[in-house]
């Protein structure tokens, strides 16, 4: 047991407490700027892909968004998948790992200027409303 408690790290525990708030108010006021742009979203995933169409709200120049998957407890499974717009206004974008179970998920542009974030339970078989 001491060995664990010893040897092991705490993937939890975040080591710069100071930076990790100011980067908790960034996030907030990106949070803002989606209320403000007034953007709604619905996702939908399956096993190796999601999409996400836009129903109303100003997401930017539309040529990609980005989606990142923050594992519930265990950091090291954390991705993103980038999010490609195809002709029918639909983003699209390949999974390539596993997402069963409890996620946050965080939506946004290239540039940062918003965000979107929701803590989810997949797999989902019905579309999923994504807003601020």
């Amino acid at each position: 047991m001491l060995h664990l408690a010893f040897d092991s790290e705490d993937s939890i525990v975040q080591d710069d407490y100071y930076n990790e708030g100011r980067s908790i108010n960034l996030d907030l006021h990106k949070v803002e700027q989606a209320r403000v742009r007034n953007i709604e979203t619905y996702m939908k995933f399956s096993a190796d892909s999601v999409q996400i169409e836009v129903v109303q709200g100003d997401v930017g120049d539309g040529s990609a968004l980005i989606l990142d998957f923050f594992h519930s407890t265990q950091n090291f499974k954390d991705f993103k998948v980038t999010l490609l717009k195809d002709a029918n206004g639909i983003y699209r974008g390949n999974i390539e790992q596993a997402i069963d179970g409890k996620w946050r998920i965080s939506l946004h542009p290239h540039d940062n200027s918003w965000k979107i974030q929701q803590v989810v339970y997949l797999p989902q078989s019905k579309a999923l409303l994504f807003k601020p």
